[in-house]
């Protein structure tokens, strides 16, 4: 199983904090709000700045309400639903992120197309699985902090929807990561399983996003703050696989000792 690179050895970690990478945020941002976009929509940046797209295709796989959905609202800057509701069909999100890398400097818009679907959709569609990992770049694999059995869950799901797909990238996200004193899943499992499988295992809280001074919009810039280790570590792994495909970077087999 090929070793993921390095947490941020590929993409600089807090750029976006920088007075340069808040200038690029401020196309995804509108009056401190996040932009919402469409599949055909993508941020205006001023003419004299050159960028170029990397555009990926994610899966979002996990037990029903371990909270596929309200991750996603999160990445996108939308509200989080308050009650679980069983996504029905598939929904997909566009999420754009620019980020520096550090071998060049360049700073690259990465588009991310999430695509979410509910597990009892899966379940009585055949069609729908094979329609998710179809040219999908990465998976991602969520549990909940507070739901043991869908920790348990994860080998199944890797075996179920990465099994034949050995080269696209895989993350596991740990969420309601807010209610870690009511855990069911204590750090000596998590260390175990990262052993195990080889695979980033990124936390991430459900609460809902902070808010404007007039209490009823989201703050989209402090919102970007509590969710850029998620799509830092995307852009990373997907970036560094795009790479290494294209024989730009060893693979991580070559690397290895002998």
């Amino acid at each position: 199983m090929a070793r993921p690179p390095a947490p941020g050895s590929v993409i600089v970690p807090d750029w976006h904090e920088s007075a340069e990478g808040k200038e690029y945020l401020a196309c995804i941002l509108r009056k401190n709000r996040r932009r919402v976009f469409g599949l055909l929509e993508r941020p205006v940046l001023p003419p004299s700045v050159v960028i170029d797209t990397a555009s990926y295709k994610i899966f979002v796989s996990g037990k029903s309400g371990v909270g596929k959905t309200a991750l996603v609202a999160k990445l996108a800057g939308l509200e989080v639903p308050v009650v679980h509701h069983e996504t029905t069909g598939i929904q997909t999100t566009v999420v754009f992120w620019p980020a520096k890398l550090q071998a060049s400097d360049r700073v690259v818009m990465f588009r991310f197309e999430f695509w979410d679907c509910g597990e009892s959709a899966l379940k009585k569609f055949d069609h729908m699985l094979p329609a998710c990992k179809e040219n999908a770049d990465a998976f991602l694999f969520l549990f909940s902090f507070t739901d043991r059995a869908s920790f348990e869950d994860l080998p199944g799901q890797l075996a179920r929807v990465a099994g034949e797909a050995p080269s696209v990238v895989k993350m596991v996200i740990g969420s309601k990561f807010d209610q870690y004193m009511h855990t069911d899943v204590p750090e000596r499992d998590l260390t175990a399983f990262r052993q195990a499988w080889e695979l980033p295992l990124l936390r991430v809280k459900s609460v809902p996003g902070r808010r404007l001074a007039d209490g009823r919009m989201l703050d989209g810039r402090a919102g970007l703050a509590d969710i850029a280790h998620v799509l830092n570590g995307l852009a990373e792994h997907l970036w560094y696989q795009d790479q290494v495909a294209a024989g730009l970077l060893p693979s991580p087999q070559e690397n290895a000792p002998g």
